[in-house]
């Protein structure tokens, strides 16, 4: 890249908005805060449950609220659009609280105001498997919404918590798309036409999505791509040329499923039928997830985050598509979703 070109894309970044959809890094590393502030994040979607139950929750975002404190400097807590964009102004990075399973609300809706009242602001239906609202993409039967889950989808829209479709089973995107009175998201993955992987998502769904006015996260996790360990950041722009030929560039942003400096117990934890019993019917017990390279070369941490701007300049995008892809989509839709 000519210097000229190369001192284009570097402005073109420093004032984009830049959110990733999905991380779920050690939050106990510090390595990981340096990273999305050298990255130059604008905000993040920092997994806070995935398995956990209620009290377990409650305790890792008491957990949460003392990182904020202690790194006060670089991270930010933000709940709505507003503040994100403070975030950007004040170069820290905003903090969204998610949730990757209704687990922590267990058998009780009053609970989702609770969790909203402290600021979680993305809510995936089920993680993997079956819970009381619906069906994960790794259950046997692909069952759709519950009685509760269709509930849980419209007091979620009343409250202004994003839904999450991620990790949820066919039927129950759908249902969930469908039913739900806001647009929706799927924070991280790709097309299964595009890989052939349980996690990624239909055509279907992604059409639909895109009708319902909902944004994707192209993921960079590299087992959801069609070079699996061996891909490169070029891998990655490839899913995202993929999505956006099938749902648009105004539908598709970035969700990587970082998990920078996880360790084994991790792996064993998310891997578990329920969080509990290990190994589960969907994972591979002779594999050390840990040592395996889970995100692409080149785009291996978040202050590799620039060079995903260069790469899709490079590819041929318009500078006002980058900032849509690279966070304006996420932006916009959390404004619908939250308000200001």
């Amino acid at each position: 890249m000519k210097t000229s070109a190369a001192d284009a894309a570097k402005k073109l970044y420093r004032e984009a908005v830049v959110i990733d959809s999905l991380n779920v890094s050690n939050w106990d590393s510090p390595a990981v805060f340096q990273s999305l502030h050298t990255g130059g994040l604008t905000a993040i979607n920092a997994t806070v449950a995935t398995w956990e139950n209620y009290q377990e929750t409650l305790d890792n975002i008491a957990a949460w609220f003392r990182r904020l404190r202690e790194y006060n400097d670089i991270l930010v807590q933000v709940k709505t659009a507003k503040e994100i964009l403070q975030a950007k102004k004040d170069g820290r990075v905003g903090i969204i609280f998610g949730s990757q399973n209704a687990s922590p609300i267990e058998n009780d809706l009053d609970r989702l105001a609770l969790f909203h009242a402290l600021g979680m602001r993305v809510i995936q239906l089920t993680y993997h498997e079956r819970n009381l609202l619906g069906n994960g993409c790794w259950e046997r039967r692909d069952d759709g919404l519950s009685n509760f889950g269709v509930d849980a989808v419209r007091e979620m829209n009343a409250l202004g918590i994003l839904i999450d479709l991620s990790h949820v089973g066919d039927r129950t995107s759908l249902e969930a798309i469908e039913l739900s009175d806001k647009p929706v998201a799927i924070t991280h993955a790709n097309a299964r036409s595009y890989f052939d992987h349980p996690r990624n998502k239909t055509d279907d769904a992604i059409k639909l999505l895109g009708e319902r006015r909902g944004v994707i996260g192209a993921t960079s996790i590299t087992s959801f791509l069609p070079s699996q360990f061996e891909s490169t950041l070029e891998d990655y722009v490839d899913a995202i040329d993929d999505m956006v030929e099938r749902v648009g560039v105004d539908h598709v942003g970035v969700g990587t499923d970082f998990t920078q400096d996880q360790q084994e117990s991790f792996w064993r934890y998310i891997g578990s039928q329920q969080g509990t019993k290990y190994p589960s019917t969907f994972v591979d017990a002779a594999v050390r997830y840990d040592q395996l390279p889970m995100s692409p070369r080149g785009f291996e941490t978040p202050d590799k985050f620039p060079d995903l701007g260069y790469a899709l300049l490079n590819r041929g995008y318009n500078p006002d598509d980058v900032t849509k892809i690279l966070g304006g989509n996420w932006l916009r839709l959390f404004r619908e979703i939250w308000g200001e």
